[in-house]
């Protein structure tokens, strides 16, 4: 039979017991204490409460009574017996009954410990999931954001009828301001193998997330020493790494991937050359500073167009090199800010110093003074003297130079994604001229040129013939940088005879025959042609072909 006692709960235990006229089932909590069991045993044997008795099995061994007692079955039952005591007095009953009631109030407390440390365990893990489940909420919300600017940004450029610099200069919705949560981006950890690789030229731009690519630009200025000679702040580090990051647009080209792809060119140049040997740490800052910076706030549009359409950029300065202007522009603007200013530590000689440098290095990655700074920097070179300003200077403008037209100094399926990207940044281009009505380059009409044809040209008479410069002065760039721009131009030309097979019926397309002008306009002068001194912007009359006959302009 079941029977009540003062205790509750499940699960229930359930005990055969032995008595004189027969066996009787008695079944009790658990969270029973032994005061209760033996009451409930007094109860089902007939006995009055608070009896004492004992617990023996067949063979008349004791058992303890408590919960925890071993489990028995009807053919192995338990006796009950009751205990002779002698007659108690008053005060010996009394004093019992307190440490009874003592005992019942410490099995109560051990009782309520316990549930309070599963309840609170349990607590604790739902509370985990909540935090989780927000963090996920976070996420979500974070993607939103991002698939709804892109959009946003997709329809602008779609409805887009004028440059987005035509009527400003910088983009209303940008700011140069430091993000208020850095740094918040994970620092990587980078693996010795990555460590590694990221010194060679043939390092893979195209596998690393934005947060790794800081991470690794990160990494750079600690490696070469910067931040301990200059005093840098690894947070104001970040802080600037995180601002130059969210001012680059996302251009099919020109955008934060190739600023990485340029630096880190520039990093594993530093090695290739043992540059800083040869150079100061002001100029290896210099060096690393401007090809971080070398392209910020472009707008996808280059500078033949912005003095063509006569953007606000060209007016702003006067046709000379417009986005170059303005990248240092933006650059110093960010630098302006306290929280980004990673020259704080200079005293301001070497600030004026550094600046200059600096401004020096972004202005000569336009490509309208290309021949200009290769003639320059070919005359230094027989005679070339690290002591010398002016020749330091030279070879830092064609190693920034050198950095950002090396696509082809990598391996080709890291280098031709870059081909399609910068394409693709010339046939927007190209379609906006026109539908305004300007002069379209041929190099960049979708129509006329293909992805050899456009490489061909730039690689015989632009990348080949610089980096060869570069050889000349430092020998071990002719194995790990020019022998890859070689087979890169095998590469294409054996890709044009195939395209040329293929289309042996139509003409082919040729990148240096140019549309002949009519013969009562001025000719445009080819790089290297005429008084470089010269100023070369047209004449509102004079339709503008731009100043290269080769598929490239930054």
């Amino acid at each position: 039979m079941r029977v009540p006692g003062s205790c509750a709960g499940e699960p229930w235990k359930a005990i055969p017991h032995q008595s004189v006229p027969g066996r009787i089932r008695v079944v009790f909590s658990r969270y029973c204490n032994s005061s209760d069991i033996m009451d409930l045993f007094c109860i089902a044997t007939g006995l009055p409460r608070h009896t004492t008795i004992s617990l023996l099995t067949a063979d008349d061994a004791m058992v303890s009574i408590d919960p925890t007692m071993p489990s028995n079955s009807a053919r192995t039952p338990y006796k009950v017996r009751p205990v002779p005591s002698k007659q108690l007095s008053e005060r010996e009953e009394l004093v019992q009954g307190v440490m009874a009631q003592v005992a019942e109030q410490f099995s109560r407390a051990f009782k309520l410990s316990e549930l309070k440390a599963e309840v609170t365990s349990q607590l604790t893990v739902l509370e985990r999931r909540v935090e989780v489940e927000a963090l996920r909420a976070v996420e979500i919300e974070k993607c939103k954001t991002d698939i709804r600017r892109m959009r946003e940004e997709l329809a602008a450029r779609s409805s887009r009828t004028t440059c987005p610099c035509k009527y400003s200069s910088v983009d209303s919705s940008r700011t140069l301001g430091p993000r208020r949560d850095v740094p918040t981006y994970p620092k990587y950890l980078l693996s010795p193998e990555t460590v590694d690789a990221l010194r060679k030229p043939t390092f893979d731009v195209w596998l690393w997330e934005p947060n790794e690519m800081l991470s690794c630009l990160e990494h750079m200025y600690q490696d070469l020493g910067l931040v301990r000679d200059f005093s840098i702040h690894p947070v104001t580090l970040r802080r600037w790494l995180m601002c130059v990051q969210d001012n680059y647009r996302q251009n099919s080209f020109h955008n934060f991937r190739h600023c990485f792809c340029v630096t880190q060119m520039m990093y594993s140049l530093v090695y290739v050359c043992g540059l800083q040997e040869k150079l100061s740490q002001l100029d290896i800052l210099a060096l690393m500073t401007a090809a971080i910076c070398h392209d910020l706030d472009h707008p996808g549009f280059n500078n033949t167009y912005q003095v063509n359409a006569r953007t606000e950029l060209a007016v702003r300065y006067n046709d000379a090199s417009p986005l170059e202007n303005h990248h240092c522009a933006v650059a110093f603007r960010i630098l302006a800010q306290p929280d980004c200013n990673i020259l704080a530590g200079l005293a301001p000689e070497r600030f004026r110093q550094i600046r200059q440098g600096i401004i020096t290095l972004i202005l000569a990655t336009d490509m309208a003074r290309h021949g200009e700074i290769m003639e320059a920097f070919k005359d230094a070179v027989a005679g070339f003297d690290f002591s010398n300003e002016e020749h330091r200077t030279l070879l830092k403008m064609i190693l920034i130079k050198c950095c950002d037209i090396s696509n082809e100094v990598r391996p080709p399926e890291v280098a031709e994604p870059w081909v399609d990207c910068l394409l693709e940044e010339y046939f927007t281009q190209s379609d906006q001229e026109k539908e305004e009505g300007l002069p379209v380059a041929p190099f960049m009409d979708r129509e006329k040129v293909t992805k050899a044809t456009a490489q061909i040209g730039f690689l015989k008479f632009v990348l080949i013939p610089m980096f060869e410069a570069v050889t000349e002065l430092f020998p071990v760039v002719g194995e790990v940088m020019l022998k890859p721009l070689w087979a890169a131009k095998d590469r294409y030309e054996e890709l044009r005879r195939s395209e040329d097979a293929r289309t042996e019926n139509r003409e082919p397309l040729t990148l240096q025959n140019e549309p002949q002008p009519d013969r009562t306009e001025p000719q445009p002068q080819r790089i290297g042609q005429g008084d470089p001194g010269q100023d070369s912007a047209p004449s509102p009359k004079t339709p503008f072909l731009g100043t290269l006959t080769f598929p490239y302009e930054p």
